[in-house]
């Protein structure tokens, strides 16, 4: 099939470059970003492949049907940057990776907890300059403390599974309860909040979890709480999180991802800098780490969302059952 694939990465073309020897699609590689404006670069491709941050509205679909495309695949478990009523009117066919690695995600975010805590990122950047004080690096143990996560999908039970290791006592919060781990204690979102220590967001992005954690549900938290978000940005409400932040109401924060981040994540900015002063208020903060939304950035997981991707677009051309595609009532 003609495929054509927007916001090309180089850490992600070598892995399609392998693996579509198995499918022999083929593949025309862009760094843009697939745009309303950019969308007419797609004509004469059946396919086009999305990631996370192009812009994938009513324009865009309109662009696209125009020019003859037929199926988008997305790169991606999220698909709330898609316009899932256009693509059905103009029968565009919307497909998706509905999982990969869920320990790529969980790792990583222990990851950003043990760093935010033991203060890693500091005492690295101390090291290189010869200074060797351990003054203000003070974290504190995780062993005995309460973790509450919201969401318990696989990434989420996974999370789960590794702060059972650390000895936490794991709370938990789910529309859907998952009862295949009886180290998880379901609770209600207030309770998740008076009791966690640390807070961990594995949730997708809808019009019920948008600003999940607001002005609001940071006053009911615990103090000192530490919130940690690999999921979706918009589950937080930045600027809440930002006056939660300057009153101390809240411990730290360690974000993978964040409300605003098509304008600038995945592209260098280090030349002309950002112009987006909530984020850069954000990265100010020393309670703050931040990263670009590289969670799922493992061999795994990449090799899960090429395969899983290059499958659908194969199945597309086949004619056989779509088990990814993204129907209008998921939305």
């Amino acid at each position: 099939m003609n495929v054509i694939v927007f916001s090309t990465h180089s850490y992600e073309k070598k892995y399609f470059e392998d693996i579509n020897k198995f499918f022999h699609h083929n593949i025309k590689f862009l760094e843009l970003q697939l745009t309303a404006e950019t969308a007419s670069l797609a004509k004469g491709y059946s396919c086009v492949c999305a990631f996370v941050n192009d812009k994938i509205n009513k324009q865009t679909i309109e662009a696209l049907s125009e020019f003859g495309v037929k199926l988008i695949a997305l790169r991606s478990v999220g698909f709330n940057h898609v316009d899932l009523k256009e693509a059905k009117k103009h029968n565009l066919t919307v497909v998706r990776v509905p999982e990969y690695s869920p320990y790529a995600v969980a790792e990583h975010s222990i990851a950003l907890l043990l760093s935010l805590n033991r203060k890693i990122h500091k005492a690295y950047n101390r090291v290189h300059e010869f200074n060797f004080s351990l003054d203000g690096l003070t974290g504190f143990d995780l062993n005995k403390k309460t973790v509450g996560i919201i969401g318990t999908g696989r990434i989420g039970m996974a999370m789960a599974k590794i702060m059972n290791g650390f000895g936490c006592q794991v709370l938990a919060y789910d529309k859907y309860p998952n009862n295949t781990n009886e180290n998880i204690t379901y609770v209600s979102l207030n309770d998740l909040y008076q009791y966690s220590d640390i807070i961990s967001l594995h949730i997708p992005l809808s019009k019920d979890s948008f600003h999940l954690l607001n002005k609001e549900s940071f006053s009911k938290m615990k103090r000192n709480v530490i919130i940690i978000n690999s999921s979706r940005g918009g589950l937080i409400d930045s600027r809440a999180l930002i006056q939660a932040l300057k009153r101390g109401v809240i411990k730290g924060a360690a974000l993978d991802v964040y409300e605003e981040e098509e304008s600038y994540f995945f592209s260098d900015f280090s030349e002309k800098g950002i112009d987006d002063d909530i984020l850069a208020r954000l990265i100010s903060f020393p309670n703050v780490l931040i990263t670009a939304h590289q969670a799922f950035l493992t061999h795994e997981a990449l090799t899960g969302i090429v395969n899983t991707t290059l499958q659908n677009i194969l199945d597309f051309e086949n004619d056989i059952k779509l088990i990814n595609q993204v129907q209008i009532n998921e939305n």
